[in-house]
């Protein structure tokens, strides 16, 4: 937070007039804006809500109460020997008003000759066209680490009971990405039930984390229990993937190598490419964030932009963290002509962001089709890498069978080979289903599982790879031509495929 206070202490002394500092940890910014007029005195913090009024301003206490005129008023009115910084709660709400927009241009000419400032507090809001030249605005980043692990120890000491320096730290590293306020409700939760701060309380955090990611209209804190081995084939992606958790360690930053980006995974439908995201998150022990390309999008001019703001920052302040884009292609895929732009700029923000992070989030998008990616979103930089997920081959197939039907009959041991030959073009979730399908056959006819039910399964079922073969054959030229790594080791089968 050192450099973010030395920006804001920048802002005030240059006589910035109106700053907008988009947050909604009201209590922790009037605390810093408290900080800031130390730091900067004989500057003073005064605050104004609707409800009370102006606070921190003696004989002008409940000033303005209800009148949000008055309070601009009474700071253009203010002498410039007492300097002020005026935080104005929820302010955003009364600037859709002529006259309150005026008040606040004229002020943002004033303000440049007086030692005052007019800080805007709020976390979503649009603001109107008369003020873009008037207003600053400053982000402010959800607590980090260092705050975080002062926040929980100053709790902890003020029980009277010592917390031990391992425990802190792993609370500190778990509550990476919850506001001040959600860590203090952990902490009085946990005082409730033990009288102290522990261990325990780290189930209690990830509890508070889902409810913050649940709160936000974009993200989805996905719970997985799915690992590798519960994939099929794709040695060379499982490969690659053990490569780049490594990197995220001490060692690799000392060793010179970058944090990983991340990773595109395309492929025809039932490949396994939401699984591998799964997988991931599990097998690294990272929370995964999904994003839904989708609910960025909102009808009010700007609000989209906002949204993918909030959604960055969330991930970021989760960090380390794997943030899964299922179905990229058509969030990004339209016509922007049909919607003004916003997914051209929406898709330029996240660019910019995966282009630039430093942060520890690791994207795994998935595409079911390329036609409709956009050539920027594919180009080298993006991604760490982009993989193609190919058919199964028959070696492929025959894992993929053994794995689903081990899972479910585990003492079963068939011969499944004529199966995997008649199986050629169908994707995993496929051969899943012809394993389910097999077994309700089997069951509704009180006997074990047998060969026959699982041929005569994958004969009713007909493949993705027949009904849209020409989409998928698009999609292996589009690969094959070197745009994409194959996320198996080339058989034999998938050669001949390619070729």
């Amino acid at each position: 937070m050192k450099i973010w206070d030395e920006h804001l202490d920048l802002l005030i002394r240059a006589r910035t007039p109106l700053i907008w500092i988009r947050s909604n940890e009201e209590e922790r910014l009037e605390e810093l804006l408290g900080q800031a007029s130390e730091r900067l005195k004989p500057r003073r913090l005064a605050c104004w809500d609707y409800i009370e009024g102006l606070q921190g301003v003696i004989n002008s206490e409940g000033l303005g109460a209800r009148q949000p005129m008055a309070i601009l008023q009474w700071l253009q009115n203010l002498d410039s020997n007492s300097p002020t910084i005026l935080l104005l709660k929820d302010f955003h709400r009364f600037c859709d008003d002529a006259g309150i927009t005026r008040m606040l241009r004229n002020l943002s000419i004033r303000l440049r000759e007086n030692p005052h400032t007019i800080v805007l507090s709020s976390g979503s809001w649009v603001p109107p066209h008369d003020l873009d030249e008037a207003l600053t605005i400053l982000d402010l980043p959800l607590p980090q680490e260092p705050e975080l692990r002062q926040l929980i120890n100053n709790i902890a000491r003020a029980t009277g009971k010592s917390i031990d320096s391992d425990v802190l730290e792993e609370l500190t590293h778990a509550c990476s990405g919850l506001s001040e306020a959600r860590v203090r409700q952990v902490a009085a939760r946990a005082l409730a039930k033990r009288g102290m701060i522990g261990r325990e309380d780290l189930s209690e955090v990830i509890e508070e984390k889902r409810q913050s990611i649940a709160r936000s209209e974009v993200l989805e804190y996905c719970e997985t229990k799915a690992t590798p081995a519960d994939i099929g084939g794709l040695d060379a992606l499982k490969g690659w993937l053990e490569q780049r958790h490594q990197a995220f360690s001490d060692e690799a930053r000392t060793f010179g190598l970058p944090l990983p980006r991340g990773v595109l995974l395309v492929g025809p439908q039932g490949t396994g490419k939401s699984l591998t995201a799964k997988a991931i998150a599990h097998s690294w022990s990272m929370p995964l964030l999904r994003l839904d390309v989708g609910r960025l999008f909102a009808g009010v001019v700007g609000a989209s932009e906002a949204r993918t703001r909030e959604a960055i920052q969330r991930a970021e302040a989760m960090a380390p963290c794997v943030l899964w884009i299922d179905e990229i292609d058509k969030g990004f895929g339209g016509d922007a002509r049909s919607d003004g732009g916003t997914s051209q700029r929406v898709l330029a923000n996240l660019l910019t962001w995966m282009a630039e992070k430093t942060s520890a989030v690791f994207i795994v998008a998935t595409a079911n089709g390329v036609e409709r990616l956009p050539g920027e979103l594919i180009r080298k930089g993006r991604f760490d890498e982009i993989f193609m997920l190919e058919l199964p081959s028959s070696q492929e197939r025959f894992s993929i069978l053994t794995l689903h039907i081990q899972q479910r009959r585990p003492n079963l041991n068939l011969p499944i080979q004529t199966v995997v030959d008649r199986t050629k073009g169908f994707s995993g979730a496929e051969l899943e289903q012809t394993v389910i399908e097999a077994m309700h056959k089997a069951f509704a006819e009180r006997r074990e599982l047998e060969e026959y039910d699982l041929i005569l399964a994958s004969n009713q079922l007909v493949p993705l790879s027949r009904t849209a073969r020409e989409q998928i054959n698009a999609l292996q030229e589009w690969a094959s031509s070197g745009r994409a790594r194959p996320s198996s080791v080339l058989s034999n089968e998938t050669i001949n495929n390619l070729e």
